[in-house]
């Protein structure tokens, strides 16, 4: 789940000055905070920018670029929020000696992001059997606040997770070896060590592989409504067909691993801390103990999330082999991409190794570049941007653009606007549900609070996102998906 944003507005983000440089891209100019050791971007649209500026985002943007070792700028995407400390929807890179690491610009969730699975299923052979289906898929992937598996793995079983992530669930016949070769980092971030994870998060997160969560989290069945150009055949993007994606992260687990190393960072770097315009930038300068430490944490939490993922990807085969009859190999179900929403990785950048943080942003790495798969790598990667319940999905591809203004990166989805609070003060869940039917999408959930938390109106228009990430070139339209049937916690 993405943190909440805060209920009130900040007057002084509103009047905050902005100079345009750009038809979609704007910046913070220097001496906005004093302690800004470069000015700040975001890339967002007339319209998209006027919802950004009802939260805290641009004053959070602005306190980021006070991080020592910050290398450029820090960026906004088109879709960001206030989240805590550093905006959700930002991209920061600190410089590998001189900068550091911060659980603020990662996320409490760590490695939430998304799996786009293929079908040679048409939407319309799948929509009479769509009850069918989500009954099935949600028999199989617990969903809700706290929901766990019947089983607890052992603790050699978990450690094989936080080490090996998804090859872990691969090794026990959880999916295909080509699953693995189209995930992000190849679905097991390197430098995950098990021994520098609480016994709390062990806890929290032994019995929760395999399940989706609450919040903005879900598994939807999807058509594939439009293509945009020739990387959708490489892609193998059909217009007409169905495609699951699943949006999830590390639960409980990740959480805690936030929550522990905030608390250490806090208490080890106070002088550090000190000199920020605030305490949500708690982070531990590169070369420490607590900076490895907290990287091999968070390497085993993003280990975690891609092998939730794969287990879930594992049940949806299941749940479609047993409704259609035939094998998940005959209904063509490959895994076109895993992609990472809320991480820091040591990348190369304007000739600078830095640790980049993404939270609530997508790696877009363009054409050639080695992290890509080699089946996508003439055209480059797969960005995945999945929208509110109930509204449309794309498939982006990454651009040589993002790679020289953005990090390699872009959008991570619509971007909340609304909290959860006031979305409950609005909406009742039932009727939700039943508008969502009258338009021919079918969703399965066990609590209609949680539908009405993630009202589609809580969230920013993903078609505006999508475009301006377009026009920006930090990723190229591909497809367009809208739901059939969505499955809630």
């Amino acid at each position: 789940m993405e943190d909440s944003p805060h209920a009130h507005a900040d007057l002084d983000t509103r009047a905050l000055k902005l100079d345009r440089i750009g038809p979609v891209e704007w910046e913070i100019p220097m001496g906005t905070v004093a302690q800004m050791k470069t000015p700040a971007r975001i890339i967002a649209s007339k319209a998209l920018l006027e919802k950004i500026r009802t939260d805290r985002t641009l004053r959070q943007l602005a306190n980021v670029a006070c991080l020592p070792g910050i290398v450029k700028f820090p960026i906004s995407m088109p879709d960001s929020h206030e989240g805590y400390g550093f905006p959700i929807g930002g991209v920061v890179a600190l410089d590998c000696e001189t900068g550091g690491i911060s659980p603020g610009g990662i996320g409490y969730d760590i490695n939430c992001g998304v799996r786009l699975i293929r079908t040679n299923l048409s939407a319309a052979e799948v929509r009479p059997k769509i009850k069918q289906l989500l009954d099935k898929i949600h028999d199989s992937v617990p969903s809700g606040v706290g929901r766990a598996t019947k089983r607890k793995l052992s603790p050699s079983e978990l450690d094989a997770v936080l080490v090996d992530g998804a090859k872990a669930a691969v090794r026990i016949g959880q999916g295909w070896k080509e699953d693995l070769e189209h995930c992000e980092e190849g679905g097991s971030l390197p430098g995950a060590r098990p021994e520098k994870v609480s016994a709390e998060a062990r806890d929290r997160g032994k019995s929760q592989v395999g399940t989706l969560g609450a919040g903005n989290h879900f598994l939807e069945v999807q058509e594939i409504g439009e293509t945009f150009g020739p990387e959708a055949e490489a892609f193998g993007l059909e217009k007409g067909k169905a495609v699951v994606m699943i949006h999830c992260g590390s639960r409980g687990f990740g959480h805690q691993v936030c929550s522990d190393y905030l608390r250490v960072m806090e208490d080890k770097f106070k002088e550090e801390i000190s000199g920020l315009p605030d305490r949500e930038l708690a982070y531990a300068p590169a070369g420490t103990r607590e900076a490895d430490d907290y990287f091999s944490a968070m390497a085993c939490a993003v280990n975690f999330a891609f092998t939730n993922r794969q287990a879930i990807m594992h049940s949806v085969r299941g749940a479609f082999s047993r409704v259609f009859g035939r094998t998940p190999e005959d209904l063509g179900m490959s895994l076109l991409y895993d992609v990472a929403h809320n991480i820091a990785k040591i990348e190369e950048h304007h000739a600078r190794k830095c640790f980049v943080h993404r939270k609530g942003a997508t790696r877009a790495f363009g054409p050639g570049r080695k992290e890509v798969p080699q089946a996508y790598r003439r055209v480059g990667q797969p960005v995945l941007l999945p929208g509110s319940m109930g509204t449309a999905s794309y498939v982006l591809v990454g651009s040589e653009t993002a790679m020289e203004r953005t990090f390699g990166s872009t959008a991570h989805g619509a971007g909340r606007m609304m909290s959860r609070g006031e979305a409950l003060r609005r909406h009742r869940g039932e009727e939700i549900v039943k508008e969502l039917g009258a338009r021919g999408i079918l969703v399965r959930c066990d609590s209609w609070r949680s539908i009405a938390e993630e009202a589609p109106d809580c969230y920013k228009d993903i078609d505006e996102v999508a475009r301006v990430s377009h026009e920006a070139g930090i990723g190229r339209l591909v497809a367009r998906m809208r739901p059939i049937g969505v499955v809630k916690g």
